[in-house]
This record gives structure tokens, sequence and C-alpha cells, in this order.
């Protein structure tokens, strides 16, 4: 081994760097690397208003990105979300015995009709701007999370009597979010937002008006507490932090913004030089200077000589007109002139595997699958559709759970404090209304979930039937395969009633195949008589069906041909 004046090379490297590649000095990929070692709050509060006006830039100018903003909201919200209460009552229970199942299925039955009629109101009651419904109002908060990572709205008391409640809720923009008079940060004030020693927000600042407005307001800041001192909350401010400490949110697309504007750009260079080649269908290559070339064009005031030498290619090539080769004419162009033949369009890398990397990139930044960020299923199958539906599901999964449920939990927390306070919710006798604010009795009666979109389904028949498997196998219930499809059981269950009933007074049956315990699509219901026997029509993973199944994936279906 090599030595340097009694210290060996590996005995140098590592009084160097230590035992990790990545942090080496001395090598030639890493030894001009040395990022800034700074807090959460150093790395993003000196960026955020620049990396927010691109990512909006981004939003309004390109359509991938304005189409990933609403992807989110199309996935996760939809176009109704539904609540769905589910009252925890193991603890409810410590506070009165009448919080029973009975109390439970009233409760969730008064409440979701009055939430509902509220918040879905055309009035749009919910919003404090009378513009939006609730529904809007998660859109909003989703877009305001993909385009800035973060989302902020104010809980408002208005006293108006054609109002059927006071709570409203106020969206704002997280621009008017800093600190009064723009003043430089401190220990406890970073980013509009006071904290105490914990880190836990008390007060935010906010801009009576956005600062690039033509208005006074801009330079006055209504100083919000964060919840009321019996505990009401006053202002949702929800983010999807990286690092402890982290005041503010920075949207996914940060780390990509370079490659979204390089790829933007790319696309409008190859769509400007497949018009400009469209525009010509031939070149004229001629050995004249560039000032007669130009003339013989028409320009300036050579138009004499241009006629001259216009008449004379015409003269010259005019005995060509005669020669032809199979129906096509042969031209005998002028000396020194060639004709060169142009594509039209020409459109470049556009749709290239070039191109596809980029935008891969970006899908992968924004966790989007390829195929959903750019609306491209071309080239993809029922088996890689599935794959791509499921990754994309987790993603979409936790932003629903971390921003839009959070956001719609408080708000509907914000309205049952009013209603309950008001006496129109039922409470077993006895229980007195300040129950509310003792322990997590609010977190308690406020539980609930939340119903968006449906999570699509690629083949029908194929989910269907292992949606009822999974029921009838108990490994899922009707309340969870009602959501899967946007749907809540309960709606679903009443309005079958409904028809059912209906029915029988026409004398039609719903169901031909009741007799049978055929179910739904023929998936094989279990005969309750006759435990672990099917005796409706063969489903999927049934006797009849293993015997064609090639693949043994449990299901019959065009491979098993």
């Amino acid at each position: 081994m090599a030595e340097k004046k009694g210290i060996t090379i590996t005995q140098e490297k590592s009084a160097l760097t230590g035992g990790f590649d990545g942090a080496s000095r001395i090598s030639r990929e890493l030894a001009l690397w040395t990022p800034a070692l700074r807090s959460a709050d150093a790395e993003v509060l000196p960026d955020k208003e620049r990396l927010d006006a691109r990512g909006r830039d981004m939003a309004r100018n390109d359509g991938y990105a304005y189409g990933a903003a609403n992807t989110f909201k199309d996935s996760i919200v939809g176009g109704m979300y539904l609540l769905n209460c589910r009252p925890k009552l193991d603890v409810l229970k410590e506070v009165n015995a009448g919080f029973n199942e009975a109390w439970a299925e009233e409760f969730q039955r008064v409440a979701e009709v009055k939430w509902n009629l509220f918040a879905e109101s055309p009035m749009c009651w919910i919003d404090a701007s009378r513009e939006l419904t609730f529904t809007g109002l998660v859109r909003m908060a989703i877009a305001q999370w993909a385009l800035g990572g973060e989302t902020l709205a104010t809980a408002e008391w208005i006293r108006d009597m054609s109002r059927p409640y006071k709570t409203a809720i106020q969206m704002v923009d997280t621009d008017r979010l800093s600190n009064p008079y723009d003043a430089m940060d401190t220990p406890s004030l970073r980013g509009g937002v006071e904290r105490d020693r914990y880190g836990a927000p008390q007060h935010y600042f906010i801009r009576r008006a956005h600062p690039t407005d033509f208005d006074p307001n801009g330079y006055s800041w209504r100083k919000v507490q964060a919840r009321t001192p019996w505990g009401r909350t006053q202002v949702i401010h929800l983010k999807d932090a990286m690092r402890p400490e982290q005041t503010r949110g920075i949207s996914d697309m940060v780390a990509v913004l370079k490659q979204m504007r390089m790829t933007q750009k790319f696309s409008d260079i190859m769509l400007q030089n497949a018009v400009v080649n469209a525009t010509y269908a031939a070149v004229i290559e001629s050995d004249l200077p560039p000032a007669e070339a130009f003339a013989s064009l028409g320009e300036g005031s050579s138009q004499k000589w241009a006629e001259d030498y216009l008449s004379g290619v015409a003269a010259y090539t005019g005995q060509s007109r005669n020669l032809h080769l199979d129906g096509a004419k042969i031209a005998h162009l002028y000396p020194g002139s060639k004709l060169k033949m142009l594509n039209a369009g020409q459109p470049g890398g556009i749709g290239t595997v070039f191109e596809e990397s980029l935008l891969r990139k970006i899908a992968a930044s924004l966790g989007l699958s390829y195929e959903q960020f750019t609306k491209d299923f071309t080239k993809t199958n029922y088996s890689s559709a599935r794959a791509t539906m499921g990754e994309t599901g987790k993603r979409m999964a936790a932003v629903k759970k971390m921003m839009a449920d959070r956001f719609a939990t408080l708000c509907y927390q914000l309205w049952l404090e009013e209603a309950i306070n008001a006496g129109e919710l039922p409470l077993p006798a006895g229980v007195k209304k300040s129950f509310f604010y003792k322990g997590q009795n609010k977190d308690a009666i406020t539980a609930c979930s939340w119903i968006g979109a449906s999570k699509g389904q690629i083949d029908e028949l194929k989910e269907t039937q292992a949606a009822v498997m999974r029921i009838n196998s108990g490994l899922s219930t009707l309340e969870d395969e009602a959501n899967r499809l946007g749907k809540d059981w309960r709606e679903v269950l009443e309005q079958r009633a409904r028809e059912q009933k209906y029915a029988e007074t026409l004398g039609i049956s719903l169901n031909p195949n009741a007799s049978k315990n055929e179910g739904l699509g023929g998936a094989g219901v279990l005969d309750d008589k006759k435990p672990g026997r099917d005796t409706g029509r063969q489903g999927p993973g049934t006797q009849d069906d293993d015997e064609r199944d090639g693949d043994g994936d449990g299901v019959t279906d065009e491979n098993d041909i």
C-alpha cells in the first residue's frame, strides 16, 4: 500500500472524511459540494415567497402543473365530501351511561342531516365570503396545499339573523401570513406565527389585505389567537412538515421547479420549431450574393432586377415542363440553385423518451404516477394500471388524512360545538352541555371519517366480485366498500329499502335470483342454512371456476381462455 510520510492513503482519507463516501471532501465529484447546515425555518422562510410565486406561475401557465393540482382535488375530495359520524362510545360512556348504541344511531342520523344541509347549502352559509360550499372549501384547501405546501383559514362568528348558524370559515391567502410590518424573525415569531417555548402556535399575524394590492389595509395586521381560552379553534393552519420546528409549509413541487420550467421551455421551443418548419414547404438554395438573393424575393427597390431574374428562371426552366417520370414532373432549376424539401412540422423531442424522463421525475416528486400526471394511458394495461393506482393511492390517502380530513374535522368541530350549545342535537338525559369542554369529550363526540372521491374501478366486474368476497369473508364491511365508491353506506341501504318497498307495491322483484342467493354480480353470497357453501351461480374462487382457472389467480378471466 502506498505511503505518504509514514501515513497510508487510507488513513489520510479517514482523517479527512470519516467512514462515508458521501461525506468525502477530496473526491472530484463531491469536493465542491458544501451545502449550508441550516434550521428548517432558515431554509424555508427566506425563499418562501419566491417559491410560492414560481409554483403558482407554473400552475397558471403549464398544463401539467395545473392538471396535477386538479388531480389531487379530484382524487381526494371529488364532487362531494361527505361526513360519516363515528362517536367514540368507550370514552363517552364514562360521562353518562346514556351514551350507548341507540343514542349513537340517532346522533349520527341527526348530525349528518343537519351538517349536510348547512355545509352543502347553495346559499354557502359555511363560507364567510358566501361563495363556496363546504366541498368547495376543502377543494380550495387542497389546492393551497398543492401549490404552497400549506393551507390557512380562520373561524369567524358572524352575527346575522338570516344565518342558520353563526359559524363560518374564511379562507386566507397564505401570502398574508407574515410578521407585523415585515419585521425580522425572532425566536418566538417566525413567518407570521408566534409560538410558545414548546413550539405550539399561540397567535397568527394576518395582513388585512394582500401586500401587492393597492389597499391601505395591506400595511396593517390582524392578530388572531390560535384558540380561545375554552379551546375553540380560531385559526386553521395545516402543513405537512418535513422537519421539526418548521413554521411554514413548502410545496412538493419545489424540488422539481427547475425541471418543470425547463420542460415547459423545451415544449415551447419544439412547438415553435414545428410551426416555423410547417410554414415553408421548400427552400431554394442559391449561389447569389445575399443582396441579390433578397432582391430576387422582392425586397428593396430592385424590382426591375428581380423581374429580369425571375423571367430568366422561368424561361430556363420552361423547357423542362414536358419532362415526366411515371406521371411525376421533373424540374430543371436555374444554374446555382438547389431545391431542399422540408418536412412539415418536425416536432423534435416532444413525446420522446427524453421528454418522458423529465415528466417521470416531476411525477415522482409530486407523488403521482406518470400516467396520472400526464394523462397518458396509451402504454397502460390492466396490471400496470392497478400498480400505478396502488402507488398513487398511497400518496392520495396520506394527503387526505393529513390535510383534507383534518381541515374538514376542524370545521365540523366548530359547527358541532355551536349546534350542541343551541340544543339542536340529541344528548342523553342528565348530560350538561359543558361536558363538551372536559377532557377529550370533544374529540370523542366529534370523531368521524370523511367520504371523498371514488377510488375508481378499472374492471368493474372483477373489483365488484372482490368487494363482495371481502365482505363475505369478514375482511371488509359494507361501510368500507361503499366508501371506496364515494358513497355513504346508510344512504345506500335506505335508498335500496325505498326502491324495494316501491317495487313491491308494483309487484316487481328487484332481485329475481334471490332464491338462489346469487348476490351482487353473481359473486357467491353464502347461504345461512349451509355455511361455507354457495347455493347460487358459481362465482370466482368456487369449484366451477377453479376448473377453468388457468393462471391460479382465483378469477376466471380472458387470461384463462
